[in-house]
């Protein structure tokens, strides 16, 4: 065995917080640039379930996998290595829970880590950053921006965004139809509730299903304009008169003024956010208890996130071409960095990609911008719609057999632990 392939550092690859239509495309790009650079990068070993593989020596070997595997990663839906919600504590708090990341990363000999995920994400990549170079042990940390709310700062906009906008745009169009043509002697009302817990962005996507002004949807609720129970009913018994019926999106994150969700828990997961869910019914029982209506309500949840036969083909090419970049950062020498994805100034529609530095991106939030959401708080600005549309832009179908996509399942080899002491979360 020659000196250069002894000296040759591996990568460590992780897929962290809700998994995407697209966040695949990224491990794809990834993988594949790193086979193509296998001179400088030996193997690419993948986290059983995001960071806890690295806690708890749980890793993957994706060079067991062939070249046409992890191809399918391309149009495969979900966490090929499965993911997780988990944040890493302050080095004070938890000093082990490092030492054993870097017991693990000297065992395997890694020096990349790549961690695909959101804020909270960029969070953990940061820590491992620094906490690596104090310990004796530097790791070159790459974050790979993820999500579907769109709300990490710094970057045009976030892969598995466009996809899911263009799910929830095609969605309320086709149900507005639906509900339109029943209106006279039936449902009046329909809501769909969408993901977005302090950003808007998801439902102000659905703002594209419109062609013309008065077309559904007629209300859109977002996270960043407290709620007014008597102004949205007045609002909905308005349109009901002049439309015959009313279609409204509402973010599960909407609030009232003093900042309560309208709907939700009091539990919490592990990165601290409270558990929502059940806004769609809490604004059907107003609506039925104050108008009469009739109503019908559906939540998207993971249908919109997981929804690859109906993927943006744009979002897909900007999943596979952060992932090929983190590569090339690294082997560039780039630390404690995260991918983003820059518009240009063009009439046509282009991007390019760039850099941030994590101390700005950690656990930040980006909401929708003031001048994309209408006067009145129910809908989006043509700037709104402007900045929306491209990024669901194209078509990119998966292989179908039968009548049904056909997803790729890896066979996720472990590689062979080789520390003794197990670890306990």
């Amino acid at each position: 065995m020659s000196n250069s392939t002894i000296q040759k550092k591996n990568a460590f690859y992780a897929q962290s917080g809700g998994v995407t239509a697209v966040i695949n495309a990224t491990a794809c790009g990834l993988i594949e640039a790193a086979r193509e650079h296998a001179g400088k990068i030996g193997n690419v070993y993948a986290g059983r379930n995001g960071i806890l593989g690295a806690l708890q020596e749980e890793l993957i070997d994706t060079n067991k996998e062939s070249d046409e595997a992890i191809a399918s990663l391309l149009f495969t839906p979900a966490g090929a290595f499965g993911s997780c919600r988990y944040k890493l504590k302050n080095f004070e708090d938890s000093k082990a829970e490092y030492e054993r990341l870097i017991k693990v990363f000297k065992a395997h000999n890694i020096g990349y880590f790549f961690y695909n995920g959101g804020g909270d994400s960029a969070d953990t990549c940061l820590k491992v950053s620094q906490i690596s170079k104090q310990m004796g042990y530097p790791i070159q940390a790459i974050h790979i921006p993820k999500t579907v709310d769109n709300d990490l700062p710094f970057t045009d906009n976030c892969p598995g965004f466009g996809s899911v906008a263009k799910y929830i745009a095609v969605s309320t169009k086709e149900a507005s139809l639906d509900i339109a043509s029943m209106c006279e002697t039936s449902t009046k009302v329909f809501i769909l509730e969408v993901m977005g817990r302090h950003a808007g962005w998801i439902a102000a996507a659905s703002a594209l299903a419109a062609e013309k002004a008065g077309d559904p949807p007629h209300i859109i609720l977002f996270p960043e304009v407290p709620f007014s129970g008597q102004s949205f009913l007045d609002k909905v018994e308005k349109t009901v008169l002049k439309e015959g019926y009313c279609v409204v999106v509402a973010s599960e994150g909407t609030k009232y003024l003093d900042g309560r969700f309208i709907s939700g828990s009091t539990n919490k997961d592990a990165f601290g956010h409270h558990q929502l869910g059940g806004l769609a019914p809490t604004l059907a029982n107003m609506i039925k208890s104050s108008l009469g209506y009739k109503y019908h309500w559906a939540l998207a949840d993971y249908l919109q996130r997981s929804a690859r036969h109906v993927a943006s083909a744009t979002d897909v090419a900007q999943a596979y071409a952060v992932g090929r970049t983190a590569v090339e950062y690294a082997l560039a020498g780039k630390n404690s960095v995260m991918v983003t994805i820059e518009r240009k100034e063009d009439s046509v529609y282009s991007w390019s990609l760039g850099e941030a530095d994590l101390t700005d991106i950690a656990n930040q939030e980006k909401k929708m911008p003031k001048n994309y959401i209408t006067a009145d708080g129910y809908g989006v600005t043509q700037e709104g719609i402007d900045y929306l549309s491209p990024l669901i832009q194209g078509e990119d179908y998966p292989p179908y057999k039968n009548g049904v996509p056909v997803y790729k399942k890896l066979a996720n080899i472990p590689v062979k632990k080789k520390i003794k002491e197990s670890y306990k979360l």
